[in-house]
Order: structure tokens, then sequence, then C-alpha cells
């Protein structure tokens, strides 16, 4: 069975793309230069396809920062730093990227539907989600019936399957299946600060870094905070 998976190298989607294997998918990894803050994510998205041993591993570039709108596409807004999980979880950060899951899932299901894929994988979550709109089920549920009302598969009875694993699993819970499956932890990025090392300050540094804490665990990421902070949640 082929699929695509979306790779951004964080730990979330590194966790799907060894979920897809696992679940004996024949595997296309599909990662995006949207010219994002956060660049160094897409290194460890080409040593996790590697890792991984997928078929094909593609980069699909465009330029979100004319548009800014948000922290990972425009240098001149702040990125939230040291901010509480509580805190992450009342409105929609400064980090979300306006659309990006839609237009993520656009190029999938074209990837999908152009090299015969019957599975697209994608790593969103509902809990340790940030907020963000376009990883609730509602907007999956919505999507996938835009797979099946938008392609010549759909259309014919056979649409493209979104596969979410990880959408009700906590962080913790989601570190431990990658743990199952083997996942190297150390290949993978999740901080937003684009720089050479993680900040261990910005939301996501301080939701990966509380899961692992939480699980007895180390994370083998380096981290350096900026000075005068600290990456403790």
């Amino acid at each position: 069975m082929k699929a695509v998976i979306l790779l951004s190298g964080g730990l979330d989607s590194s966790t799907v793309l060894y979920q897809a294997k696992a679940d004996r998918c024949e595997c296309y990894a599909l990662s995006f230069d949207y010219r994002q803050r956060h660049w160094r994510e897409l290194e460890s998205a080409a040593e996790i396809a590697h890792s991984a041993g997928v078929v094909e591993h593609q980069i699909v570039s465009f330029d979100l920062r004319q548009w800014g709108g948000s922290a990972l596409t425009d240098d001149r807004l702040d990125l939230p730093s040291e901010r509480s999980l509580a805190e992450m979880a009342v409105n929609i950060p400064i980090t979300y990227v306006p659309a990006r899951n839609t237009i993520f899932l656009s190029f999938a299901v074209a990837y999908a539907e152009a090299i015969g894929a019957e599975r697209v994988y994608i790593g969103v979550n509902a809990l340790d989600y940030s907020g963000y709109p376009d990883c609730r089920p509602d907007y999956i549920q919505a999507m996938q019936e835009v797979y099946r009302l938008g392609t010549k598969q759909g259309r014919e009875g056979q649409a493209i399957t979104i596969v979410t694993p990880l959408l009700d699993l906590k962080k913790t819970e989601i570190i431990q299946l990658g743990n199952r499956l083997g996942v190297p932890w150390q290949q993978t990025w999740s901080c937003y600060a684009g720089t050479e090392e993680a900040c261990g300050v910005c939301d996501s540094c301080r939701l990966r870094l509380a899961a692992f804490a939480e699980l007895g665990l180390t994370d083998p990421l380096p981290y350096t905070p900026p000075e005068g902070t600290d990456r403790f949640v």
C-alpha cells in the first residue's frame, strides 16, 4: 500500500512516518520549504527520511514570508517563550501559520493521486497542539470530504484516506509510541527559533521537554537557551 507522509522532521511527524512503516506502507515523504524561520527542521526531515528508508523524499518550495501573519514566517514578530503549558492552551498563538495544514494537505493529495497512493499520513494532534485550528478532528473530517469530492479517485469510490495516528494522543504517549517504533529522536527537530541548537524556551521546545521529563527520559537534543531564560518547564 502506497502512502504519502507529511514530514516536517519534528517529533510528531517522524513518529507518524515510522508508524506508516509499521503499517507496511510503501512510504513517500513530503516536506516543505516555505521559508520558515526554523529552516533547520528540513535537515532533520532529510535525515529521518533516510533513516526510515522511504522510497522517495520530496521537498516542495514556496515562500510564505511575503504574506507574513505568523512568527514562523515574519522575523519582525517575536516568538512566544517561557510560557506554561496552560498558557499555550488558551489562545491560538502567533506561531500559527495561516492555513498551513490546508496548503500541506493540498500538495499531499496531489502527490498521492499522481503516484496512486491510498493514504496520506499527517501528525496532527488535538491534545498537545498549541491551539492550532488545523490540528483538530473536525478539520480533518472536513478535509477528508475535500479529498473525496476533489479527486478523480474519490469520485470513483476510492478516496485517499487521511490517517492521523497521533490525533488523540498526549505528547508523552507519542514519545512512548515512537520509542516502540524505534524513532531516532536525536535526528528530529522541534524548535521554532531558527538557531543551530534548540532554544528550549519556545512553545514547541517546552512541550517536547515537558513530555520527556514527565516520562523520566532525557531528550537527546542539545539545547542552548537564550541568555537570561530558563528552558525547564
